[in-house]
């Protein structure tokens, strides 16, 4: 289930985040990247392991840079633009942060 929960948000991430609210500050790809990092840290302070935030961090992963890759016809769903850079590299670091997070508070119980 931790698995599926990171593959919805790299799916509704990945078509959602290049959304602009104020001039060109891509704040939906920064608001993934916080939600990634709360999941993964969560989900492991919940199930008190590192294993869990991994789950969600790999399925994030998958469904992110699959959803990057360029298909046959050459369309992308994450472009090459700020926002998309920011979701792919921000998200992918506040995975791993969430990850660490997770080995810490797992460590301390």
């Amino acid at each position: 289930m931790l698995f599926l929960l990171g593959l919805a948000e790299g799916v509704v991430g990945s078509f959602q985040s290049s959304r602009e609210v104020i001039g060109s500050v891509p704040l939906a790809a920064l608001a993934f990247c916080a939600l990634i990092l709360i999941s993964c840290g969560l989900a492991g302070w919940a199930m008190k392991t590192m294993a869990a935030a991994l789950l969600v961090a790999i399925g994030w992963f998958v469904a992110s840079f699959a959803l990057a890759m360029p298909n046959s016809g050459g369309s992308v769903i994450i472009a090459n633009t700020s926002a998309g850079q920011w979701y792919l590299y921000g998200g992918a670091v506040c995975a791993l942060l969430g990850v660490g997070t997770a080995f810490v508070t797992a460590r301390r119980r």
